[in-house]
């Protein structure tokens, strides 16, 4: 059974999974779910239409599953999902999405350093790390095991591709493709993100068609559409390539170049 501390409020709405620990003066609302084994260490809010996946750790004077800031907010039901032994350091922020039924999700295993804060309608994948006061505004998707620096703004609506590490205080105002590694002021892309991929297991033929796509989309001299036609015309097949080329076609805000 669940370990509630005598000082914690938690509605009798609440549903509490095998094990979950509710720890001091930690407050949880009428509609929250929290997973098995999941652990709230001290003074946590948790409130609205929150679930929070199994084995989760939720460090003190985190806020999950408030109002969304959205000024176009009209009530209703908007959710908060939030998957399976994800770490939510302290001061952690995570609004409710903004539409009635509509949902805020981050995913399994991903590691949410201290003060980050991911607005409405965010949807974070797996293996995600934001440091430090990193913040996400309205809409952003951010893909499978990126890495966002600290103090790091993202606007609305923006897409952070799958492995990309994005350098801390940066301003990203346009999509990140995946496997590349961005930074400076103005924000701009400084290669492919080697580390990251050889921690991932990415093998070096597929390193290597990175590298030469990394070099077509950014050291020729080409619009967008013409190092896409580059790349078609070079022949690589690998997936990791078909997966950027697709991101990149499928950007509404353009890509950071």
């Amino acid at each position: 059974m669940a370990r509630i501390h005598p000082t914690a409020i938690v509605d009798p709405g609440a549903e509490l999974g095998e094990n979950a620990e509710i720890g001091p003066y930690c407050v949880l609302g009428p509609h929250v779910r929290i997973g098995d084994g999941a652990r709230l260490m001290a003074h946590v809010f948790v409130d609205g239409w929150t679930t929070l996946g199994a084995g989760c750790a939720i460090f003190p004077f985190a806020s999950l599953g408030t109002q969304t800031q959205d000024l176009k907010f009209k009530g209703g039901a908007p959710r908060v999902e939030i998957g399976e032994r994800t770490t939510l350091r302290e001061y952690v922020t995570v609004n409710a999405a903004t539409a009635d039924g509509d949902v805020t999700r981050i995913g399994d295993r991903c590691h949410i350093m201290a003060y980050a804060h991911i607005a409405h309608d965010c949807r974070v994948g797996n293996e995600v790390i934001m440091a430090n006061c990193a913040t996400l505004a309205g809409h952003i998707l951010v893909e499978d095991q990126a890495i966002i620096g600290g103090l790091c703004g993202v606007h609305q609506f923006v897409r952070i591709g799958r492995m990309s590490i994005i350098g801390g205080c940066s301003k990203v105002t346009q999509d990140v493709p995946p496997f590349m590694m961005a930074d400076g002021h103005p924000l701009a892309i400084h290669g492919i993100n080697s580390v990251g991929l050889k921690r991932r297991g990415v093998g070096e033929e597929a390193q290597r068609q990175l590298k030469n796509a990394y070099r077509i989309l950014y050291r020729e001299g080409l619009s967008t559409s013409q190092a896409l036609e580059r790349l078609a015309a070079a022949g690589a097949e690998g997936p990791e390539i078909r997966e950027l080329v697709e991101f990149i076609r499928h950007s509404n805000r353009g890509i950071v170049r």
